[in-house]
């Protein structure tokens, strides 16, 4: 991680009130308009993201990726839902979500949170610890690809018997 920052001069931070419309923004250029769609909009839409758990990466003074989170339960069991992860096109593919995502996790964990979920691609979280949630498991707001439920455990056997509706807290 530390490679990362010095090489591209990146400063991680947590997020700020004043970073909400540039997350926006970054957020419509990473998943276009179909983002308001999704199951996990529907879950934000009742429980807001947790600016204590939520970063920003920043070059120079440009905010040039975020990651967000939200702390909610399933089936009364507080665990938090990350997301969106965006990074700007153009500084893709130079390590910033991953890092992102680690900074995440620690951010949780230090919070006392137990584990995280979020609904993507299991190509790219896979390799960075998310398993697959059993189908059935995590019941969303709305139409969801159950497949592609992913869960983090901060602390071991955080995951083992949590099921249901995603509520707020």
């Amino acid at each position: 991680m530390l490679s990362i920052a010095r090489e591209l001069d990146l400063r991680f931070c947590a997020e700020t009130r004043q970073d909400a419309a540039v997350i926006d923004d970054i957020a419509a250029e990473a998943f276009g308009p179909g983002r308001f769609t999704r199951a996990a909009e529907r879950v934000r839409e009742r429980a807001p993201h947790d600016p204590a758990l939520s970063l920003v990466a920043i070059l120079g003074a440009e905010v040039v990726g975020s990651v967000r989170q939200t702390r909610v339960s399933i089936g009364g069991t507080d665990v938090v839902m990350l997301g969106p992860l965006a990074v700007r096109p153009r500084f893709k593919k130079r390590g910033i979500g991953r890092t992102l995502l680690a900074m995440a996790a620690e951010t949780a964990r230090i919070a006392g949170e137990r584990a995280i979920f979020l609904v993507g691609d299991r190509a790219y979280y896979m390799p960075l610890g998310y398993r697959p949630l059993p189908v059935g498991s995590v019941r969303m707001p709305g139409p969801v690809d159950e497949a592609r439920i992913l869960g983090l455990e901060l602390v071991a056997g955080a995951w083992e018997g949590v099921a249901g509706t995603v509520e707020p807290r």
